[in-house]
């Protein structure tokens, strides 16, 4: 019997049309080299999502020099196709304030690494809702929308009654005390009042891209 830790899922771009993903933070660098190791072997392509800094520069030179590493997003890509980038970027991720970014980012490259491009809306929350209003035009030429916010997280519903496409609402961790970690955030999109708006976890910047790339792949189908 095979005493390794980890099965890797080589068909999965196959069955789901988006490839193979790490969730890296509860792994341990020796852990993460093991599976970047058999990758390296087969040439087959990886998403690393949740790798910290400090995990990243912990692995051997020989295998972060393979990898494309973004801060930002803590998201890493080994031998990654190149994003498709002609005519407007199918998919807007829109967030209520910078706080939001790092859920954002891990959307975009999500997205990125399966060959979709994104554009990012930055600090736009209802807070000043003069900012969403002059950038709602340019948000409607997307065909699917990402909103990322925390707090009260009424962006996704405002969103929610101004977007036709399909609406994808990430809550976040950021907030004050009754923010609690993001649940009044997730808990004010589950009862948002605009209807068919769709709900991922807390800070799941990768789960709204995956639900994304599913819309997506539906409408090259047609």
């Amino acid at each position: 019997m095979s005493d390794r830790e980890f099965v890797l899922d080589y068909d999965r771009s196959q069955r789901l049309g988006f490839g193979e993903a790490i969730f890296c933070a509860q792994k341990t660098p020796d852990q993460i080299e093991a599976i970047l190791a058999e990758a390296l072997e087969r040439k087959t392509s990886m998403l690393l999502t949740r790798i910290e800094a400090s995990k990243f520069d912990a692995l051997p030179a020989s295998t972060s020099s393979a990898l494309d590493y973004d801060k930002r997003s803590q998201t890493a890509f080994l031998n990654a196709p190149e994003t498709k980038t002609e005519g407007v970027a199918p998919v807007a991720i829109v967030t209520a304030g910078t706080s939001d970014a790092v859920p954002a980012y891990e959307a975009k490259r999500t997205l990125e690494f399966n060959q979709i491009a994104s554009a990012m809306y930055f600090d736009v929350g209802v807070a000043g809702l003069w900012r969403l209003l002059d950038r709602i035009d340019e948000i409607r030429q997307h065909q699917v929308l990402i909103a990322v916010a925390g707090m009260d997280a009424a962006l996704p519903s405002v969103l929610g009654g101004l977007f036709a496409g399909p609406v994808f609402a990430v809550p976040t961790s950021t907030g004050y005390g009754a923010a609690r970690g993001g649940e009044t955030a997730l808990s004010a999109c589950l009862t948002s009042c605009a209807p068919g708006v769709t709900v991922c976890n807390i800070d799941n910047g990768y789960g709204a891209a995956c639900a994304a790339l599913r819309v997506m792949q539906q409408l090259a189908r047609k």
